[in-house]
Order: C-alpha cells, then structure tokens, then sequence
C-alpha cells in the first residue's frame, strides 16, 4: 500500500512539476505523512532520487520544442549545481529554520507582482543579449540554487518568476529554463543524501518511474496551452505555497 500511495503523490508531483515547479509541495508532505519515524533527510533524499528524473525528462521535452537559450542556461545550470551542493553542506552545520516565518510573505510578494503586471510573461522578449545574460543567469542559478540545497520549498516557482521578470523571458520559456537549472540543484543535493546514505532505493526507482510520467503529461499539457495556461498554474501553485508554508510557519 505504501508503495502505490507514494507513486501515486509522485506522478501527480511530476505532473505539476513539470508545469510550473512546486512538485515538492505534494511528493515531501505525502512521503512524511507515510512514514512518519523516517529520518527526515531518507525522506528528502528519496524525493530528490525520483524528482530528478521528472524534471530532466521534462527539460528533455521542452528543449524539442520550445527555443533554449542555451548559451546563458548551462552557466546558470552549472552555477545552480555548485550553490546546491554548498547550500546542502551548509545546513548540515546551521538550521534554516530562520527561513521558516519570512518564506510566506516572499511568495505573498512573488504573487502580488504577479498579479498586478497582467502582462507579466505573457510575451519572451529576453532583456539582455551575451555575457550580461550569462552572468545574470549564472546568478539566478546561483542564487536558488543555494536556495534549494539550503532549505527548498518553492525552488521551482522562484526560478520561473525570476526568469521572467529579470530576463524577460514567457512563462513558457521561463519553465523551460526553470526545469534545466532545477535538475542540476537536484542532482547536486541527491548526490550529497547519496553520500550519506539517505535514500531508499527500492522506494525511488518505483517513484522515479510514476514521477517521468506525471512529468510527460505535465509538459504535453503545457505545450499545448502555451503561456497563458502557465501563468495561471504559477499563481495556483504560488497560493498553494503560501498557504503550505504559512501553516508550517505559524500554525505548527
């Protein structure tokens, strides 16, 4: 039964992933909730083990179809792999728990801009050309990336948002690129539950497999309905996100 019930939160978790970000908002609750005496870092590397093959069969299929701009992603991929690993190395020495009560009012923020530029995404018209884009890429990566080895929730999200609003990229291009960087921070944090070993295998490969394809259908949906359709799944997984992370913050 656990098996099914948490390949059942791991496809739906690729599924949304793959959209927009925010798989970890139904793949950790539903692994903690299942095994409830694991040690948290099994379950976090668990997520990671099957997540990482989500998002890179989703970066596969957006690559076929929607243009990358390949020459500002992989440094800003690369930048997000070894913040990662130095963010997942730091929380091993300090607690993020200070990140707790200030992460809903960053989301509240992500979303209210949201909502209040209505054209916000709605057209890829990149900012930047060469090595200004690289570099403010690289940051991007580099920033979440730190993020998401340091304390993770929404890592997607605020790497759609970024790209946009910084870069000037649609929330299609956006997600496209949100997914390549997301692979590499997930493939630096898995590396590092490896190590320790903190992950259940037998679990994972199960899950990798429901996750590839929730990860197929999310991307197929998204391509089909263009960046509209991504827009609107990015303010619905933003509230969702504020709403998770406002209960962990101040109702537990």
């Amino acid at each position: 039964m656990d098996f099914v019930v948490v390949s059942l939160a791991s496809l739906f978790a690729g599924f949304v992933d793959a959209i927009v970000g925010g798989g970890g908002l139904i793949l950790v609750p539903a692994l903690f909730a299942t095994f409830p005496t694991a040690h948290p870092a099994t379950l976090f590397g668990t997520n990671k083990g099957a997540s990482v093959w989500g998002t890179g069969i989703a970066t596969w299929q957006y690559s076929r179809r929607v243009q990358m701009r390949w020459a500002a992603l992989w440094p800003a991929a690369v930048a997000g792999l070894l913040a990662s690993f130095a963010g997942a190395w730091l929380v091993t020495v300090i607690s993020p728990g200070f990140l707790r009560k200030a992460l809903p009012f960053v989301l509240l923020a992500v979303l209210l801009y949201t909502l209040a530029k209505k054209e916000l995404g709605r057209t890829h018209t990149p900012h930047f050309e060469g090595r200004q884009e690289q570099w403010l890429a690289a940051g991007i990566g580099l920033l979440i990336g730190f993020y998401d080895g340091f304390f993770g929730p929404g890592t997607g999200s605020f790497l759609v948002f970024l790209f946009v609003r910084v870069l000037g990229y649609d929330f299609l291009s956006a997600s496209a690129a949100a997914k390549l960087v997301n692979t590499a921070t997930n493939i630096s944090a898995l590396a590092l539950f490896i190590s320790k070993g903190h992950i259940w295998w037998h679990f994972v490969l199960v899950m990798a497999v429901a996750n590839v394809v929730g990860s197929l259908l999310g991307t197929r949906l998204a391509l089909k309905h263009g960046t509209g359709f991504v827009r609107g799944v990015f303010i619905l997984v933003v509230s969702a996100l504020i709403l998770k992370t406002g209960y962990d913050a101040f109702m537990r």
